[in-house]
């Protein structure tokens, strides 16, 4: 043996200098490895801007109920299953399963393998131990679901699904605690990464949901450590990790250095950009992103000068700057000089307007109070809210079911027209009289005011005028509550608007996952209008059962007329959604129901 300046040395000093030299690599072998990690982990200088248009309402898969934050968790968290980044229309995938699941029993019974060897982002919640993802994280956060403390307005995803489990639910509220160690029939941990979901019914599009962020894995550990608080603390077995979050603000994301990694393979449709975003991408190990940085600018206009002064790399163009930025559904010449790029779909998605069928004014059942809901769908124009607002931005809907979703008619015509003279007549009729003021009563001469629901932004403000426009065409007075759209979520939830604007994009392209929202078992979660009709319900639980079919659409059509005959929303637009991405994103491509698909990107130092 030599030393480092060639001599040579002593039997004795030869075997001291070798198991000083033996000792030093055991004791410098854990760091080694972790170097060897980050050699292949994102680059920290690459950092993506992007920014959102609503705030967000927190991080707990379970209580998460608008994309804003889903999208978040989607970077942090991961379900069993998710959706292909370029298949159109949209094809589910693994994502920590090893395959598809196994789908047996007429689709009552799915069996998921998940790989072994996937890990916990490191926190406090593990004291230090390396935390193997199991089955039982994917029990664990389904059970959470469904716990009457929880109140996760998410629940509906599995209740009534899974065998045994809307029975532990009942024993929970009989012991006042849900009992997370009983054992439940259709939630069978074979071992360590096998799982046995079994169903009550035949369900085809179960795959979709388990697909779903608020059907990520979440380590009981966490919940423990953080009691009240997991929003604040998400921790996955994703590509992010939380570092920072300013309520409202500014949300930091970083690579997580316990990612396990995966390299970009998908196989380009029959987009002819594709092919390109193939040849970028393709074999590129993910995330190549180090950190993504999230504003909240509620303000378009904000956000549109942010986007032109190269502050945010992505955008969600708003209706207002289309005249701007597109020619047609083009890019305009001027963007596209700048090597800017325009990734735009017509979203799987609608809009509406609800109320609320508990209010003691404008819900119910009564012939008077349909009429008065009625009258006021017929009252506001969504033709001039996509011409004026939307700047030709969106299309009407004519049922709960948008385009591009199975299930949806390109037939089926809505009964009710946008039409203010038969509206004032229907008032008249039953009874609801103008004042000398030329503002009508309730049919026992009481004031008649209805409350809107909005928020404080440009936008918001010109659907109050359009509201009231359209309220004034008929006689009704409208006052606008103003707040935070966070909050505003949470009230609805909770049955206590009187009218809000909402919309729904599709968590998977079935119609199931839209007609849901009027199914009153679903009050207090997804279904905002708080609406309960037997007749719906009965048809809606027929639904349930067959796969897509002549026979399910015809079903949905007889749900939209009963729907249209309740009348518990205003029906309004499915949204185009044009993202712009400066020439620096590699590999961008907007998708209808994959939340978070800038996880897919690169950056170009």
């Amino acid at each position: 043996m030599t030393a480092g300046d060639g001599t040579s040395l002593p039997r004795e000093e030869s075997t001291m200098y070798r198991r000083v030299v033996r000792a030093a690599i055991r004791w410098l072998a854990p760091f080694i490895v972790f170097a060897s990690c980050l050699a292949g982990a994102a680059d920290p200088a690459k950092i993506l801007h992007i920014a959102l248009p609503r705030a967000e309402t927190g991080f707990d898969p379970a209580m998460a109920s608008e994309i804003y934050s889903s999208a978040v968790i989607a970077a942090i968290m991961e379900p069993l299953l998710t959706f292909d980044y370029l298949a159109r229309p949209a094809k589910v995938i693994p994502l920590t399963a090893a395959a598809l699941p196994e789908i047996t029993d007429n689709g009552k019974t799915y069996t998921f393998r998940i790989k072994p060897g996937i890990v916990f982002a490191s926190d406090p919640a593990f004291k230090g131990t390396r935390r193997e993802l199991t089955v039982d994280d994917y029990v664990y956060a389904i059970k959470r679901l469904v716990d009457p403390v929880t109140r996760s307005p998410n629940a509906f995803y599995v209740e009534g699904k899974i065998v045994g489990l809307d029975e532990a639910v009942a024993a929970s509220k009989a012991n006042a605690k849900f009992d997370y160690a009983a054992k439940i029939p259709g939630l069978e941990a074979i071992d360590r990464h096998t799982l046995r979901i079994r169903l009550k019914n035949s369900d085809y599009t179960f795959s979709n949901i388990m697909a779903l962020p608020a059907l990520s894995a979440v380590a009981h550990e966490v919940v423990e450590a953080y009691p009240g608080n997991v929003q604040a603390h998400p921790v996955g077995t994703g590509p992010y990790v939380l570092k920072s979050w300013v309520p409202a603000a500014k949300i930091t994301l970083e690579a997580n250095p316990s990612f396990r990694e995966f390299v970009w393979s998908f196989a380009p449709g029959d987009d002819p950009g594709d092919k390109a975003i193939v040849a970028a991408m393709r074999g590129k190990k993910m995330p190549q992103v180090g950190v993504i940085e999230i504003r909240v600018m509620e303000e378009q206009q904000s956000g549109w000068l942010a986007f032109q002064g190269g502050e945010l790399d992505i955008f969600e163009l708003p209706g207002v700057f289309a005249p701007m930025a597109l020619r047609g559904d083009k890019l305009a010449p001027e963007l596209a000089k700048k090597g800017i790029y325009l990734s735009r779909i017509l979203n799987p998605s609608i809009t509406y307007t609800t109320f609320n069928l508990r209010d003691p004014v404008v819900g119910g059942f009564a012939k008077e109070k349909v009429a008065l809901r009625r009258a006021i769908v017929m009252a506001y124009s969504v033709a001039e809210e996509i011409e004026v607002i939307r700047k030709g931005q969106g299309a009407p809907l004519q049922m709960p079911i948008p385009p591009g979703v199975a299930g949806y008619s390109p037939s089926y015509r809505s009964s009710i027209a946008h039409d203010p003279a038969a509206a004032n007549k229907l008032l008249d009729q039953m009874g609801y009289r103008k004042g000398g003021d030329g503002y009508r009563t309730l049919p026992d001469g009481k004031p008649l005011v209805l409350r809107y629901s909005s928020q404080t932004d440009a936008t918001a403000r010109d659907y109050d005028e359009l509201w009231k426009k359209a309220l004034d065409s008929i006689g009704i007075r409208l006052t606008i509550d103003k707040g935070k759209y966070s909050d505003q979520i949470k009230a609805a939830i909770g049955c206590q608007h009187q009218m809000w604007s909402y919309g729904w994009i599709a968590d998977y392209p079935d119609g199931d996952n839209f007609m849901q929202l009027l199914y009153g078992p679903n009050i207090n979660q997804s279904n905002v209008a708080c609406y309960a009709s037997p007749k719906y319900d009965a048809l809606y639980k027929e639904s349930q059962l067959m796969r897509d079919s002549p026979q399910r659409n015809q079903l949905f059509e007889r749900m939209a007329r009963q729907f249209e005959a309740d009348t518990p929303w205003r029906l309004r637009a499915a949204p185009y959604r044009s993202m712009l991405a400066q020439p620096r994103v590699i590999g961008y491509k907007a998708h209808p129901v994959l939340l978070g698909e800038w996880i897919y990107v690169d950056i170009a130092r």
